[in-house]
């Protein structure tokens, strides 16, 4: 897929507020400073269209990408460590879950893995949120660069050999660095396939 247009559209505070739900669209998810907004940056090719942070907790609204005119990309806030009260944290949650729960046009959700690290118990608990909505997901990988190729592919890995030990069906993973842009084209084919697949519903 080449990406020929990408723009911010809209943040949303509820899913409410959200563009009306005509075109398909790919929301992005994972623990506060996993390189959610890089990755987004990344995949479109726009180095400041997702704004980018050092500091956890950055992204706050549900936030709409329009992509080729086609389709969404969604950039959701980070669930786990972001320095924020309890009522903003359950706030933040209660929107989250709103929205996952109730867009009719949600294909999947990315659901984003620091490869630097063991599974962690946070990220496999958001899993089984998602199985419980009967949310469709992905399982990406993010920054393969920070580590050894074999100590990224390890934890990968374990990280699904975790999942097997609950899910019957374990779905497709991406491998990605945002600085080698290394798994791009994997998810914008992937995207594009499940386009064509909304197409033909």
């Amino acid at each position: 897929m080449e990406i020929r247009s990408a723009k911010y559209l809209i943040s949303s505070p509820k899913v409410e507020n959200c563009p009306e739900p005509t075109i398909p669209e790919y929301a992005f998810i994972g623990r506060s400073n996993v390189g959610k907004s890089s990755l987004i940056n990344m995949l479109t090719g726009q180095k400041s269209l997702a704004k980018t942070s050092n500091t956890p907790g950055k992204t706050q609204l549900i936030n709409h990408f329009l992509i080729n005119n086609e389709f969404y990309i969604v950039d959701l806030p980070g669930y786990g460590f972001a320095k924020v009260s309890q009522s903003t944290r359950a706030v933040w949650e209660k929107m989250i879950a709103d929205y996952l729960q109730q867009r009719p046009n949600l294909v999947t959700v990315f659901v984003l893995i620091d490869s630097r690290h063991a599974p962690q118990p946070i990220d496999l608990e958001f899993l089984r949120k998602l199985g419980e909505w009967q949310v469709p997901f992905n399982v990406v990988f993010t920054k393969a660069d920070k580590s050894t190729q074999r100590d990224a592919a390890r934890n990968a890995r374990l990280f699904i050999d975790t999942m097997k030990k609950e899910w019957e069906f374990i779905p497709q993973s991406f491998m990605t660095s945002s600085v080698k842009t290394l798994g791009r084209k994997a998810i914008l084919s992937f995207i594009e396939e499940m386009n064509k697949g909304e197409e033909n519903s």
